[in-house]
Order: structure tokens, then sequence, then C-alpha cells
């Protein structure tokens, strides 16, 4: 089975300006991603999809392919993930290469390392799913969240799981948006990662961080530093 670890890097973030490629605890955010990846080993081939020349330089000089650039309609805010995997996989198409399954990678994941890599794959491999994703267990029930009515007063969103105990609720998880292993052929029918039979592996909290905002990166430095000892 071939396997290729897609990493979508996008030039244009608005909110942390050039964020895949700004300096975190020493080198490039799009780095760590591009590390665990080649590290695993079990890719056939590790790429980036960008649109942005400087991304792809760095990409290349951390051992990834960029054997094309992303197009404009896929470089936009309102492309989707599945929009630049389509893309990608045609394109990889057109030049006769063809893959039997992928992992999508986001490129600001700096606690992702080979050894989750090849967890998630060797537990992809060994199912009869179409496709694996990383989640997180929410640490406080959502049978128990509180909403606020109509007439500014909190309510239970689920009045009769209000009184149970948190161990009798079935957990429920989230994605963490690190990366999602994916069939080819059930990904192209349906074009979306989360397919119906999707399984999941579940992370640590500290070993997740999203990073969408400055507050999110000083986070993300800090649980760095205390899992790395630094």
């Amino acid at each position: 089975m071939s396997l290729v670890a897609i990493i979508t890097a996008r030039g244009g973030s608005k909110r942390i300006p050039h964020k895949n490629i700004k300096n975190f605890m020493g080198k490039p955010m799009l780095a760590y991603a591009i590390e665990a990846a080649l590290k695993s080993g079990i890719f056939d081939e590790v790429m980036v999809s960008t649109d942005d020349v400087k991304i792809a330089e760095i990409a290349k000089q951390y051992g990834a392919k960029v054997p094309f650039m992303r197009s404009e309609k896929t470089a936009t805010d309102f492309a989707t993930t599945s929009d630049v995997l389509a893309e990608v996989l045609a394109e990889y198409e057109m030049r006769g290469k063809y893959f039997d399954e992928f992992c999508c990678i986001y490129p600001c994941v700096p606690f992702l390392t080979s050894d989750i890599l090849v967890k998630a794959e060797e537990k992809f491999k060994c199912s009869q799913a179409d496709a694996l994703l990383p989640v997180v267990r929410y640490s406080f029930p959502i049978q128990r969240a509180l909403l606020l009515g109509d007439d500014g007063y909190l309510k239970y969103r689920e009045p009769e799981n209000a009184q149970k105990r948190s161990q009798d609720l079935e957990p429920s998880y989230h994605d963490v948006g690190m990366f999602y292993f994916c069939n080819v052929q059930k990904f192209k029918q349906k074009r979306n990662v989360i397919l119906s039979k999707t399984i999941l592996l579940e992370l640590d909290e500290m070993n997740i961080q999203d990073i969408d905002t400055l507050e999110d990166w000083k986070i993300a430095e800090m649980k760095y530093k205390i899992l790395k000892g630094v």
C-alpha cells in the first residue's frame, strides 16, 4: 500500500503573519511536521502543498518535496482542506503517480512526533476503516453543558443528565486538528476526511494545541518547554 504525507501550508495567515514558517522554539513551525513525517519512515513521499515560494524553500530545506505549487483556487481563505487534498491527488495522478492512502498533516503541529504517526498508521492499517482521526477527550461531560435561555437564565442542555455521575456518561471527543489518515478512493467519493468508517486515536491534552492566535502560540511554547524540559 502506497502512502503519501500531504502537509498543507498556505502562505496567507492573517491572525499570526507567516505562522507556518514563524520561528517556534528555534526552528520554523513547519519543520516539526516535516521532521515527524520523515522520521516515522512510513511514507513513500512527504510533500508540502503551498502557494508561497518562501514556504516551499523552507520545506525543501527540511527534506520535504514540493513537486508543484498550489493553485490560486485552493490558496484562498475559502478553500477547504478537502479542496486542497483533492487537487494534490489529482495533480499527482496527472503525472502518473497514484497512492492508496494519504495522511494530511497540518503545518502547525509542534507536538506531533514520529511515534504518534507510526502508532496511527499501524492502527489504521490493521482496521477495516476508511479513515483515522486523532482526538482528545472532553475534560468535562458535554451532556451536562449549560445554555443561556431567552429569559437570560442558565439551563442544562440535557436536563436528564444533570444529576448523573461523570463516569456514568459516555465520553465525547473532539478533533485535535493535527492529521488525518484516509483511504484515497473513499476520500475521492465523499470529498471529506471524516468518513462513515472513521476510527480514532486518542491523544493526551498536553500533546495538542490549536495555534490560531498569539495567545495560543504562547500557550504552545509553555507546553513545549514543559514536555521537553527546557
